[in-house]
């Protein structure tokens, strides 16, 4: 089955293979490694600093179990570059069937969902991703985005929140300003 799904990858879409969930390995834990990204961004003292750290908890999200995931992965980033969203969400809908425990598939499909503007998809794989990594920065953001989209903006704002204390450089942070769609509605004195 392993050899019919990497010649799946090989060929594309064009082949359609049905693969089993039991076919990916397990998404490794990651959670010690986004321990020190976290505390890192946290420490940040410059934009720079900061952006590493956000561009290294990129490279551990966008690491898929195996490689025929991976492939998978690129695929539907490289649709996604190229504004092909129809195949972007054809190959991450692939890859979340056939690595269902792999947070970032669910992540990158939300994202083409709300890029089509299905907020209700975009949902529900925004909660499934972070159902599997519960702070993942990213995920948290576009959950944010996605219920703020949906007019649900208590909700919003309090993920936005979550989001900005695991990262406090998300360029999303802007919408907590005072006077900004998720900001502090409280009157001053």
């Amino acid at each position: 089955m392993r050899f019919l799904f990497a010649l799946a990858v090989m060929v594309g879409p064009a082949f359609s293979t049905v693969v089993s969930a039991q076919e990916c390995p397990a998404a490794p834990d990651v959670s010690a490694e986004m321990e020190g990204l976290f505390a890192q961004a946290q420490a940040a003292s410059d934009f720079r600093e900061g952006q590493a750290a956000s561009d290294a908890m990129w490279k551990v999200w966008l690491r898929a179990p195996d490689e025929a995931a991976q492939a998978v992965l690129d695929r539907g980033m490289a649709a996604r570059s190229s504004y092909n969203f129809v195949d972007a969400y054809s190959e991450f809908t692939r890859l979340t069937e056939y690595c269902p425990d792999y947070a970032e598939g669910w992540n990158q499909r939300a994202y083409i969902a709300f890029l089509r503007e299905d907020y209700d998809a975009a949902l529900t794989d925004l909660d499934r991703a972070l159902a599997l990594q519960p702070r993942h920065v990213a995920a948290q953001s576009g959950r944010a985005l996605t219920l703020m989209n949906l007019g649900r903006i208590a909700e919003a704002r309090q993920q936005m929140l979550e989001a900005v204390a695991n990262n406090p450089w998300l360029s999303e942070k802007a919408l907590l300003a005072k006077g900004a769609p998720l900001g502090d509605t409280g009157q001053d004195i």
